[in-house]
């Protein structure tokens, strides 16, 4: 060693010595290696997985582990073989993902799984409250993980990356299977959801303004559909045709309106705005009046529904006939589309793990990114989503109040 080398080497030590006690520990953390676990969905029907090969290939670089459960992400098209070939680890014991640091999945916990969990970790799911009961969340308090749900991120500018990217592919989505209950393929009445010469067009009329509206209606005006949209609010309603770039037939919910509507329509989509309290359900009475063999498409059905009849299906049995009206019903609908919708979380999701590495750990991260802390809804065995606990009747505190205690 140089007479250079070795003054630069005792320069760092005594800068290193002069460090406060937390700084230095701060430092020790940065580049945390996490170990990732991904357990299959297929079981609940559910297609999505919540990172790609290419994904994890980035995360392996970069020295993370990830553990895959077997046929995980085969339903979006991904092989074992994809995973293994990036560096992932296959396993086909469910118990092993779950003794992973993080655990990602799509899906939320059962109480099975949420026994099988080791506790005092990071679980990232979708929330689906109508999926939970108040003894899950409590057994997740149990646990004292920290709890996760992609529907309430943010980012710093208050953009709700996951809902907004899976509320583009839903409106576009439901636009197809609309397609489909009409033609005879579903014992539909046969009609061509789209525009031709000489034919009445098909009508649709679309129940709120969110970004699934948006896209609903854009795919539907590219068929030439006739489109009616209705809201609570003018100004949401002008900002949508803004965003549409061309005038549609809009209203707010006059009984009037909305009943020539709705008995006239062939096709009726819920898309209100995602976590945001339903200010407006269409009546039972409303429904019986409309067309035999119309449809009926709910998007909000996990958040409670648009619509009086509506009622949570899944994919093996995804619609119901009610008053003569096909319901179509399915929480997660983005998953029909499962490899376009996994890519879109894949895209999602690696920033914010590299970051979590980056600041040394998801607690640090939490403290560092308002809107990472905004998607916690319980915090080391501790609710703090206010909403959750309004409805399941469990006492919940602020994060932000607990943050210094950890």
């Amino acid at each position: 060693m140089t007479i250079q080398e070795k003054s630069n080497e005792n320069s760092l030590i005594s800068k290193a010595m002069l460090l406060p006690q937390e700084e230095m520990l701060e430092v020790k953390k940065r580049g945390l290696k996490i170990k990732i676990g991904i357990p299959s969905d297929f079981s609940k029907v559910e297609y999505r997985v919540p990172l790609t090969p290419q994904a994890v290939d980035l995360l392996v670089s970069y020295g993370h582990e990830i553990l895959i459960e077997t046929n995980a992400g085969k339903s979006a098209s991904y092989s074992d073989k994809a995973y293994r070939d990036v560096g992932a680890q296959i396993t086909d014991t469910k118990e092993e993902i779950f003794q992973c640091d993080i655990v990602l999945r799509i899906s939320p916990f059962s109480n099975d799984e949420i026994d099988m969990l080791r506790g005092n970790q990071v679980i990232v799911s979708t929330m689906q409250p109508h999926a939970h009961c108040r003894e899950s969340i409590q057994k997740l308090m149990q646990k004292k993980v920290t709890a996760i749900a992609y529907e309430y991120l943010e980012n710093e500018q208050g953009y709700m990356p996951f809902v907004h990217q899976m509320s583009q592919i839903a409106g576009v989505t439901s636009i197809t299977i609309a397609s489909e209950y009409l033609s005879k393929s579903r014992n539909g009445k046969g009609v061509l959801f789209g525009e031709v010469t000489g034919v009445t067009p098909a009508e649709l009329v679309i129940i709120g303004t969110s970004t699934a509206a948006e896209y609903a209606a854009r795919a539907a005006l590219g068929l030439g559909i006739f489109v009616k949209v209705f809201d609570t609010s003018v100004y949401e309603l002008s900002k949508l045709e803004e965003r549409l770039g061309r005038r549609v037939f809009t209203s707010v919910f006059y009984p009037k309106v909305l009943k020539k509507a709705l008995v006239s329509a062939d096709v009726v989509i819920g898309a209100m705005s995602f976590n945001a309290t339903l200010k407006f359900k269409v009546s039972g009475e409303l429904i019986k009046q409309m067309k035999e063999g119309s449809v009926i498409i709910d998007l909000n059905v996990s958040q409670g529904g648009c619509f009086e009849t509506s009622e949570c299906t899944d994919f093996n049995n995804p619609a119901f006939v009610k008053h003569g009206v096909v319901h179509y019903c399915v929480p997660n609908l983005p998953a029909l589309v499962a490899r376009t919708a996994s890519i879109s979380m894949s895209n999602i999701l690696i920033p914010v793990l590299l970051s979590i590495s980056d600041d040394g750990g998801v607690d640090n991260y939490i403290k560092t990114s308002r809107g990472f802390r905004k998607g916690v809804y319980i915090y080391h065995g501790i609710l703090t989503n206010r909403d959750i606990g309004n409805l399941f009747n469990i006492p919940s505190k602020e994060i932000d109040l607990l943050l210094a205690a950890f």
